[in-house]
């Protein structure tokens, strides 16, 4: 039975604790067993065992990984070529900083996303509220006095009315759209909608951009640093890419590289990097240190990434206030001018 897969966080950590381990002159087996023995929770200590298991009768690291079934594909990878190479440790401490990047942005969107869903949430809930509970209030309001209701604040009430009167059949629709929207997301592959959606706005498709290309330095920077050439490194790379746009740029790349032409050159011109991150990486081709040009690159991009996100969510919570500032208000002055008027006239 396969393990569940490690998030980014235990993925950092791991590979931070075997660059250590290894560093020290440990190895893996050794290392791995004193995690084992070390580790409080059940969980990682069958994980471990697993490892353990498949490192002993293999003698190599990433076939024990890639059994355990709980690492990405990329991560065995970069360790096939770590211990090919002989620079396992090396490659196992720039796997700790590329995942600890990968959270880094990861959190970045959850909170570009989450938040303002919560606000809209709350919106949605305080004029239903009004609409279902207030509204009859109001209504019960103007019929002692002796009128009834008319214009804007009729319309408020028939529209509570009817969400009161079929409210089971409006739940249910929205839980039929909302398994209708994970459906599509999960049939279409992971982030379609958002890329998908996004495309159609400049703010959102530049921000998608950022990050594409910001997990794009990273594993290139790993990757570049493990010795590899750069079309095996583009090839490498592209499966950490999720953005179906930056995905056609990185294919024109690797078709450019294997005809030839210089990478950072390529890169420029289907605009994989424009800018300054472009003349960084022409820069770094020619002096030979590209592989850490790259590093250099993504830790901007996480920053342009995370100083973007919030900046949106900056604009996005007062925006939200505003609006649902107005449209309560609306709907309470809809009924207050009537009763005011009939209060003055009596």
């Amino acid at each position: 039975m396969k393990n569940i897969r490690l998030r980014n966080p235990e993925l950092s950590a791991f590979c931070g604790q075997m660059a250590v381990i290894l560093k020290a002159g440990i190895s893996g087996i050794e290392g791995i067993t004193m995690m084992n023995e070390e580790t409080d929770s059940e969980a990682d200590r069958k994980l471990l065992k697993t490892l353990l298991a498949g490192y002993d009768q293999t003698g190599h690291l990433y076939t024990a990984m890639k059994s355990a079934g709980a690492f990405p594909d990329y991560m065995i990878q970069m360790t096939r070529i770590g211990e090919e190479s002989g620079s396992l440790d090396d490659v196992m401490s720039s796997l700790s900083d590329h995942y600890e990047r990968e959270e880094s942005v990861r959190r970045s969107i959850r909170n570009a996303v989450i938040y303002p869903l919560i606000m809209t949430g709350m919106m949605i809930a305080v004029i239903v509220i009004l609409l279902v509970n207030v509204m009859p209030v109001f209504s019960q309001v103007f019929e002692e006095l002796g009128t009834s209701m008319s214009g804007l604040a009729l319309t408020l009430y028939s529209i509570g009315s009817l969400l009161r009167t079929y409210s089971l059949t409006f739940i249910l629709i929205l839980a039929a759209v909302l398994c209708l929207f994970l459906a599509m997301e999960l049939s279409a592959g992971k982030g379609s909608l958002r890329y998908g959606f996004g495309r159609h706005f400049k703010s959102i498709r530049r921000a998608n951009e950022e990050i594409a290309a910001c997990r794009f330095a990273s594993g290139m920077s790993l990757t570049l640093h493990s010795g590899l050439n750069p079309a095996h490194c583009l090839e490498l790379t592209a499966d950490l890419n999720e953005d179906p746009d930056f995905g056609v740029k990185l294919d024109a790349c690797r078709k450019d590289v294997d005809a030839g032409m210089d990478l950072s050159e390529s890169l420029k011109n289907h605009q994989v990097f424009t800018g300054i991150y472009a003349r960084m990486a022409s820069i770094g081709s020619k002096a030979g240190s590209l592989d850490t040009v790259m590093g250099q690159i993504a830790n901007l991009y996480e920053n342009d990434v995370d100083t973007g996100l919030s900046n949106r969510l900056a604009v996005i919570e007062p925006t939200l206030i505003i609006v649902l500032s107005v449209l309560v208000g609306a709907i309470l002055l809809s009924v207050m001018f009537p009763l005011l008027s009939i209060m003055s006239s009596l």
